[in-house]
């Protein structure tokens, strides 16, 4: 009988051919059997195998995809079985001929591998859609906690939906803001393809930062109502429906039980930390903004580099690092000499005005002007002319305008902006639910922001009649509009006229308020 060609491995030997001599080569072989395996095919001859490499366009011969084969099999990642198929004389018996497939081991390393370049190779995204989906799911959820009797199979579908769209988004994030941390370190760069890009890219940032300024706010307070409502009754709905198919006497379906609930707890744990924040340990969405905030900025300050570059500015520091080794190149003295008088303009200095003293001394005496600065009569040069380089008197500088009064105004009117503007919220604030007729007359500022909030709402009807829930593009105010379906007129007054309208149920919230509360009822 024919013996395998084996050579000892251990543990992690199937990741050898990765670093080994020719591991181009090895890593083609196993791309072969994986592409063999996916049509379904579990054994390749070594012609089999060459075949393959040479549909690529690769050079090789019988021999060297042998000794690959032979390599793979003692690294553990093939198995080599004899091949009696093609047997018709006892020579070709006695031959060496197998079959090899693919080993767990080894098909193990392949995916393992092909996981690696697919996440080196991964950009990422900044995903809005899944901020939408978020927000669905978490209604669908709170609503289904609203219920007597959660469906389990529609509560275990909802939190296996937001748990996979919660973990896209958080990797996908993740991996772009690597790659855009790859982009602003680059030093060679195609300077108008990135300028191009970059236009694109800090569009596509203010974007998504909009939307989870938006998203981020309702989602923390959605995320709060659910626990209100009581969450941990639909985790232990989900947990049981999962171990349902236990063995009835196994003795481990209750710790079973309880590692489901630790593990459904962890990712609602981290729900939350992804959009509900504190001062002390600040959200993951505040802190994706700010380092896509800091990307925008670092784009810029990449621009304006680039731009320096190209416009052929000079580093002084290597303009004299230069100088110093052409310096000590030098062969003598005298070129030495050369080079520092063509560096520093070391030339006569007869074209400075000079003193009458000096014109008439010249005009005794006059100098051919081939005659070397250093044996030259010297020129006198006044003081003035000396420390100032002019014979001009300077005249008084000019005044610095102070400021500080006009700053100190504008704060002060900046101030008083916010507080009026914080004034007019406060007025629209509201205890509970009241009809919009019942709000009485409102200033001008006042009214100016309700119908900001009733923009709001309204922008977010998909159908009539629907209950509207909705927060302002600061994240500052809940809202809540709800039609009362009686025909009732309401009648808003305000000092520029009145504001006629159906009625509606409205409730006007702070965030912050609403979040505090809930978690402190939770």
């Amino acid at each position: 009988m024919q013996r395998t060609p084996e050579l000892p491995h251990t543990g992690l030997s199937a990741f050898a051919h990765v670093t080994a001599d020719k591991s181009d080569l090895y890593r083609a072989v196993m791309g072969a059997f994986v592409a063999a395996k996916e049509r379904f095919l579990v054994h390749l001859r070594p012609e089999d195998v060459a075949e393959h490499l040479r549909g690529g366009d690769r050079a090789i011969d019988g021999d060297e995809v042998a000794s690959a084969l032979r390599s793979l099999v003692g690294w553990g990642n093939l198995r080599a079985d004899p091949d009696t198929q093609r047997v018709t004389t006892v020579e070709d018996f006695n031959r060496a001929r197998f079959l090899y497939q693919l080993t767990a081991e080894g098909e193990a390393a392949e995916a393992a591998l092909d996981a690696y370049d697919t996440a080196l190779g991964r950009r990422g995204e900044l995903q809005s859609v899944a901020l939408a989906d978020i927000r669905t799911l978490l209604m669908a959820l709170a609503a289904l906690a609203r219920s007597d009797a959660a469906d389990p199979a529609k509560a275990h579908q909802l939190l296996r939906d937001l748990t996979g769209v919660f973990e896209s988004l958080a990797a996908n994030a993740q991996a772009f803001m690597s790659s855009l941390q790859r982009t602003v370190d680059l030093t060679d760069v195609d300077l108008d393809a990135f300028l191009a890009y970059k236009d694109r890219l800090i569009g596509y940032l203010e974007r998504f930062i909009g939307d989870l300024v938006v998203a981020s706010g309702e989602i923390a307070i959605l995320l709060a109502e659910v626990d209100r409502l009581g969450f941990e009754q639909l985790l232990q709905i989900v947990a049981q429906r999962e171990v349902v198919d236990a063995a009835p006497d196994d003795p481990s379906a209750d710790a079973a039980l309880e590692h489901r609930l630790a593990v459904w707890g962890q990712r609602w744990a981290g729900l939350h930390q992804w959009f509900s924040g504190t001062a002390a340990h600040p959200s993951q969405a505040s802190i994706l903004r700010g380092r896509a905030r800091q990307g925008i900025t670092a784009l810029l300050g990449l621009v304006a580099t680039l731009n320096e570059r190209r416009s052929g500015r000079s580093d002084r520091s290597a303009d004299f690092r230069t100088l110093a080794r052409w310096f000590a190149e030098a062969d003598d003295d005298a070129k030495a000499h050369r080079l520092w008088r063509a560096a520093f303009a070391l030339t006569p200095s007869r074209h400075l005005t000079i003193d009458a003293a000096s014109l008439d001394a010249r005009d005794a005496d006059p100098v051919p002007s081939a005659t070397p600065w250093s044996e030259a009569p010297p020129v006198v040069v006044g003081a003035r002319l000396r420390a100032t380089g002019s014979h001009e008197r300077r005249g008084a500088p000019a005044r610095i305008v102070d400021r500080s009064a006009a700053r100190t105004a504008l704060a002060a009117a900046v101030a008083a902006q916010s507080a009026q503007a914080e004034a007019a919220r406060q007025r629209l604030v509201t205890s509970g639910p009241v009809r919009l007729s019942d709000l009485g007359e409102l200033d001008g500022r006042a009214f100016r922001a309700l119908l900001g909030l009733l923009g709001d709402a309204l922008s977010a009807v998909t159908a009539p009649g629907q209950t509207i829930s909705t927060t302002t593009a600061d994240g500052a105010l809940w809202v809540c509009l709800t039609p009362t379906r009686d025909g009732a007129t309401a009648c808003i007054t305000t000092p520029e006229g009145d504001l006629h309208g159906p009625d509606h149920i409205l409730e006007i919230q702070r965030t912050d308020d609403l979040v505090n509360r809930w978690e402190a009822s939770a």
